[in-house]
C-alpha cells in the first residue's frame, strides 16, 4: 500500500506507474473520497471538541437551568457526531477498497511492455546441451523410469494431481537436501519452516489479495492456503517494531505451496511442470528503508539463486520483468528461467522481487530510525528452488540416447552414488 500522502503529492507519478503496469485505477476519484474523508474526520473532531468545552462549563456552571440547556444542546451534538461516523465508517470502507488496488511505483528501470512476452533479457549463462537425437520430454522420461504416476494422481487428486515415486521421489529429496546445505552455510540467514494455512491478513498484506485472489485454495472457515512461503514469512513480524539493529533480516523459509493455476487454463496440462500442490524454499529479507539497500539485497539473492543453478549445471537465462508482468506490490523483478530442451526455450524456476515499503505497510512493520523517527521497512524475497518444477529440466538437460538420465554431480551423493538413472 502505498502513504496517502505520497499519492496525493504525487498523483501523476502513480497515474504513470498504474499506466505502465497496466493496472486501471481512478486515482483522482481516490483523491476526492480522500477530501471528503478529512472533511469529516475534521468535523467530528471539532464536535467532540465542542463537547468536551461545554463539559467543562456544565461542571462549573451552578444554574441548573442552563445545566439542563447546555445538556440537551450536547445530545443533539451527539447524534450528529453518531450520524458522521456512520457516514464516515462507510467512506472509509470505500477508501480502504480503493487504497488496496493502487499499484506500487516500478522503478525506472523496468522495461515497457504488456507481457511477460516483452521481459527483456539481462544475462545468459550455461551452454544449452546439443543432441544427436529427439530430446524426449519430463512426461515421458519419468514414465521410461517409473518416476512418476500421473494416472493415479489424476484418480486421487484430481486434475494436475500426480505421484512422484522411485527416484523421481529421490530426486526431490536430493534437491531439498542439496539447497539446504547451501543456506545452512549462507551468512546471516535463519531457516524457518512457516505455516502454509494462513489467515486473511498476511494475504491482504503481502498484496496477494485482492489481486491474486482467483489463484488462492479458500477455506471453510475464511482462511487461505499460500502458494509461497513468503506469505506466512512476512506475516511473522505483523504489526511489530523490530529494533533497527537487527536489521537487515534475512530468512530462508519453506512451507508446502498451493494454487489453483485459475488463470492458467490449457497450460501445461500434462506432468509436474505446473500443478496445484508443491513445496518451495524462499528468501525473504527485511531492511532499512533505502531504495539502495533494497537494489543492493535484489542482487544479492538473485545471484543466491543463479549459483544454486549453476553447481546443477543448468542452462538458464534472467530477465527483467516489464511493466505489464508486474504484481501490483513490485516496484522491480527479475525471473529466472531454465532451459527446456523439449520446448526449445527457457521457463520460468525462480522470481526475485523487492517491494519497497508496499508489502510492510499494509502488515505494519515499523522500525526507529537514528533520529527516533517511525519507518516503515522495505521488503524483498526471492525463490532459492520450487520442487518439483526444477526437476522437469534436470531430467530433460541431461537425458541420454538411451533415455538414461544423468544425476547432476553435486547431487549424486544424495542418491547413493549413482551416475545414472536408468
Amino acid at each position: 500500500m502505498l502513504d496517502i500522502k505520497f499519492i496525493r503529492e504525487n498523483g501523476d507519478i502513480v497515474r504513470s506507474g498504474a499506466r505502465k503496469k497496466h493496472i486501471e485505477i481512478d486515482i483522482d476519484s481516490l483523491i476526492a473520497l480522500d477530501d471528503e474523508r478529512l472533511v469529516e474526520q475534521k468535523e467530528i473532531e471539532n464536535l467532540r471538541g465542542e463537547i468536551n468545552r461545554v463539559s467543562n462549563d456544565i461542571a462549573r456552571d451552578q444554574d441548573p437551568a442552563l445545566k439542563i440547556q447546555l445538556i440537551e444542546e450536547m445530545r443533539v451534538v451527539k447524534e450528529e457526531i453518531k450520524k458522521k461516523e456512520e457516514k464516515l465508517k462507510t467512506i472509509m470502507e470505500e477508501w480502504q477498497k480503493l487504497m488496496l488496488h493502487v499499484p506500487n511505483v516500478p522503478d525506472i528501470s523496468v522495461p515497457e511492455g504488456a507481457s511477460d512476452a516483452e521481459n527483456a533479457e539481462i544475462r545468459v549463462w550455461g551452454e544449452k546441451p546439443k543432441f544427436d537425437f529427439t530430446p524426449r520430454n519430463h512426461v515421458e522420461l519419468m514414465l521410461m523410469h517409473n518416476m512418476a504416476d500421473y494416472e493415479r494422481g489424476s484418480k486421487v487428486a484430481g486434475f494436475r494431481g500426480y505421484f512422484l515415486k522411485n527416484d523421481g521421489a529421490r530426486l526431490e529429496w536430493a534437491l531439498m537436501r542439496f539447497v539446504e546445505e547451501k543456506f545452512m552455510d549462507r551468512e546471516g540467514f535463519t531457516p524457518m519452516i512457516v505455516p502454509s494455512l494462513l489467515r486473511r491478513e498476511p494475504f491482504l498484506g503481502t498484496g496477494y489479495l485482492p489481486q491474486s485472489e482467483d489463484d488462492l485454495y479458500k477455506t471453510q472457515d475464511g482462511d487461505y492456503l499460500a502458494g509461497t512461503a513468503e506469505v506466512g514469512t512476512m506475516g511473522y513480524f505483523m504489526n511489530e517494531i523490530i529494533d533497527k539493529k537487527n536489521l537487515p533480516l534475512k530468512f530462508f523459509a519453506f512451507s508446502p505451496c498451493f494454487r489453483r493455476e485459475a488463470g492458467s487454463h490449457g497450460k501445461d496440462t500434462k506432468g509436474i511442470f505446473r500443478i496445484h500442490e508443491f513445496v518451495k524454499y524462499e528468501q525473504v529479507i527485511l531492511c532499512e528503508a533505502s531504495h539502495e539497500e533494497s537494489v543492493r539485497f535484489h542482487e544479492e539473492l538473485t545471484l543466491n539463486s543463479e549459483a544454486l543453478l549453476q553447481e546443477l549445471g543448468l542452462p538458464y537465462h534472467v530477465v527483467v520483468n516489464c511493466g505489464g508482468d508486474l504484481g501490483l506490490g513490485q516496484v522491480k523483478k527479475y525471473d529466472i528461467e531454465v532451459w527446456m530442451p523439449s520446448e526449445e526455450r527457457y521457463r520460468e524456476t525462480h522470481s526475485s522481487s523487492y517491494f519497497h515499503d508496499f508489502q510492510t505497510r499494509r502488515l505494519g512493520i515499523r522500525y526507529k530510525d537514528e533520529n527516533g523517527k517511525m519507518q516503515f521497512v522495505h521488503s524483498l524475497n526471492n525463490t532459492a528452488l520450487a520442487m518439483p518444477r526444477l526437476i522437469c529440466q534436470i531430467i530433460e538437460n541431461y537425458q541420454q540416447a538411451d533415455g538414461s538420465i544423468k544425476i547432476p554431480e553435486v547431487l549424486r551423493k544424495y542418491m547413493g552414488d549413482r551416475e545414472l538413472i536408468k
